[in-house]
């Protein structure tokens, strides 16, 4: 019996010594679990999350009231001619016209970036900081050739992006998109942010209202209606573009994962124009007259294919009769960039400024050729 009575008290204390064991996390399966956890909740903080908490306060809702010309519903489009407007008058009117968008702060003392198609054209433009403050902001200086709009808010002390090197992107990359998608920043006070990589670069879109966007950064970071004019920045915070337009479903407003941005030094040679004029100098003039080439003229003049466009008239004493071009000369690249048509080469002039002078590469006779030629000023 005195056995039994020490062996219980033996078997007791062996039980209290593992309970307090297990208590104070001495079990080695249990502190294995519980460092385990502790690792996975630290690598929920990566560059990216870490990335975004340093760059989301330079970021901005923009909401903007435009004033628009609308055309009476009630009266028959011909009335819109000349003709029937002198017996009828103009039966368009004003009308105050909402949007939303994107922008961010690139000094502390309020300059702001995003894109002409956002507010270049606005009557009143609010800016949301994501503290909740709200200021008015006054367009500095827009270019809708490039789709740039520079914003400026009295204030200092702000946060604010550092821009970066877009010719250093690469494919593949991780590429973070912030923005205010269909007004989400209006509840939120803070920029809603997808993530993606480069897709490409280099891309040459068409022209959308007479807006050029040639050297695309693509990502498939989503993009939606009101990103507009949001930043588009790398893993370590530095903006290499700015979003502004994606290709969508039919209907128009969603993300299929084609978005592009404007590269970041394009947009800061705008800028620096922006704030020294408030404009961007392009009233220069070439002389050339131009049509696209199609596989019947591609085989006229044995093209290997139907890229470039052919030029059809010189203007007497313009640019072009100065520089050397003649009458079905196929002008295939201009600088750095390739002609694919008549489209894509009036948005290639649109990179260049009056006075400058640029080479243009021409097929004539099947020979390659060079041809300097010096944007005038439009007389």
């Amino acid at each position: 019996m005195k056995n039994k009575v020490i062996l219980a008290t033996v078997m007791f204390l062996v039980v209290i010594s593992s309970g307090i064991f297990l208590l104070n996390g001495n079990d080695p399966d249990e502190k294995t679990v519980y460092e385990n956890s502790q690792s996975l909740a630290s690598d929920r903080e990566n560059i990216i999350t870490k990335t975004v908490a340093t760059v989301s306060p330079a970021v901005v809702g923009i909401n903007v009231t435009e004033v628009r010309q609308v055309n009476n519903p009630f009266f028959n489009p011909f009335f819109n001619d000349p003709f029937f407007q002198q017996f009828f008058g103009d039966q368009s009117y004003s009308q105050e016209v909402k949007g939303l968008g994107s922008g961010f702060l690139i000094s502390k003392d309020g300059y702001i970036l995003t894109n002409d198609h956002v507010a270049g054209n606005a009557k009143k433009i609010t800016v949301t900081l994501t503290d909740g403050r709200h200021y008015e902001a006054k367009v500095v200086g827009t270019d809708k050739v490039s789709d740039v709009c520079l914003l400026k808010i009295d204030e200092n002390k702000l946060p604010f992006l550092k821009l970066g090197n877009s010719n250093d992107i690469i494919i593949g990359e991780w590429s973070i998109a912030l923005g205010n998608p269909f007004g989400l920043f209006d509840v939120n006070d803070q920029p809603t942010v997808t993530v993606g990589v480069i897709s490409a670069k280099n891309m040459n879109l068409e022209p959308v209202d007479e807006r050029f966007y040639l050297n695309m950064i693509q990502t498939d970071a989503a993009i939606n209606g009101g990103n507009s004019g949001g930043p588009l920045v790398n893993s370590v915070g530095d903006v290499i573009g700015m979003n502004t337009i994606i290709y969508s479903t039919g209907s128009g407003k969603g993300s299929i994962g084609l978005g592009f941005a404007i590269p970041i030094n394009k947009v800061k040679k705008i800028v620096d124009e922006l704030k020294l004029k408030g404009e961007i100098d392009r009233n220069f003039y070439t002389g050339l007259g131009v049509q696209d080439i199609d596989e019947k003229i591609a085989a006229y003049f044995k093209l290997q294919n139907a890229r470039g466009v052919i030029v059809n008239s010189v203007m007497k004493n313009s640019p072009a009769e100065k520089a050397g071009f003649k009458s079905g000369d196929v002008i295939l690249a201009l600088g750095d960039f390739k002609v694919s048509n008549r489209n894509n080469l009036l948005g290639i002039l649109q990179e260049y400024r009056t006075g400058q002078t640029v080479e243009f590469t021409v097929l004539r006779d099947e020979e390659k050729i060079k041809f300097e030629m010096e944007l005038e000023r439009r007389k």
